[in-house]
């Protein structure tokens, strides 16, 4: 099983018509999506996230447990969901406006994170602006690192809400917890403008992180263990958008990866081979993403039919 931690997000899209603004909203969030992707593909997928009484909370539940996301460990909170507005480029490239002072997703509490929500999990996934927003990113980084399982972060860096800073300051500390540290190139150009990528996993490395993978978009991923590295194309797709894609090749990574029982502790028995083949297995999932409007991640079967790498 693999437990995610972190926020769920409505996400509208705006349609424009003469005198009005109509929203069409799905439910997201960085975390969320990675989970309910965990789940679709038949890892046991264990979701912790503050979810809202709002109707955009029943919302979350609703997608989460039809797709077979474990909502036990979950907090009912009082406080609203936080909405995205998303607007597409004519790349299918989504950008956000968000609305998120005072929301759920950011109130954890020390007291809400004991141990036993992990139940047991292979693997602790969390990230994206959990970490990052307070009054609870203290909270959540701490239980990261209590936990006795391996550790997957993705900063998935959100402008709008937290500064280069933000994310700059707290990186040693998510190196020291994570044994894969996920991100894209954009969260890279970022963080680091002025840094090669090849520089940046470097400094990565020497902060503690073992696995880190670098999604490229249409030029695919690098993987990098230990400083070994490799680059996996991307699969070719008729983008329909890019919404949940990084979220979905996290799943497919992380699914690849407890499917062939390299997860559970601090990855020692993984060789660049197999996080090469991980990543591609990810690069599949994250393809069928991108043919769909939303964030829709495949099912196991939707990936039956295609060549395993």
């Amino acid at each position: 099983m693999i437990a995610v931690l972190g926020e769920c997000v409505a996400d509208a899209f705006a349609d424009r018509r003469p005198g009005e603004l109509a929203m069409r909203v799905l439910p997201g969030g960085g975390p969320s999506n990675t989970a309910v992707a965990l789940a679709r593909l038949g890892t046991p997928a264990r979701f912790l996230g503050r979810l809202s009484d709002d109707v955009f909370g029943e919302l979350f539940r609703e997608r989460m447990a039809a797709s077979g996301v474990d909502l036990s460990a979950c907090v009912r909170a009082r406080e609203p969901s936080t909405l995205a507005v998303a607007t597409l480029d004519g790349e299918g490239q989504a950008r956000y406006s968000f609305h998120a002072e005072g929301t759920a997703d950011w109130g954890w509490s020390a007291a809400e994170l004991s141990a036993d929500r992990l139940g047991g999990a292979s693997c602790l996934h969390t990230g994206s602006l959990a970490l990052v927003r307070e009054p609870g990113a203290g909270a959540v980084a701490e239980f990261a690192g209590r936990a006795e399982a391996t550790v997957s972060i993705d900063p998935n860096v959100r402008p709008s809400l937290a500064s280069r800073e933000d994310y700059l300051s707290r990186m040693p500390q998510w190196c020291a917890l994570a044994d894969i540290l996920k991100l894209s190139a954009d969260d890279l150009a970022f963080l680091m403008p002025d840094v090669s990528m090849a520089r940046a996993c470097e400094l990565w490395h020497a902060a503690g992180a073992r696995l880190i993978v670098v999604t490229m978009g249409a030029a695919g991923a690098l993987v990098s263990l230990d400083g070994a590295v490799v680059t996996v194309p991307a699969e070719p797709v008729e983008v329909v958008d890019t919404v949940g894609a990084g979220d979905s090749f996290t799943a497919g990574l992380l699914h690849r990866l407890e499917s062939r029982g390299l997860l559970g502790g601090r990855l020692d028995g993984l060789d660049l081979a197999s996080a090469a083949e991980a990543a591609a297995f990810g690069a599949k999932v994250a393809a069928l993403t991108c043919a769909v409007a939303g964030a829709d991640p495949p099912w196991a079967d939707q990936l039956t039919s295609q060549p395993t790498p």
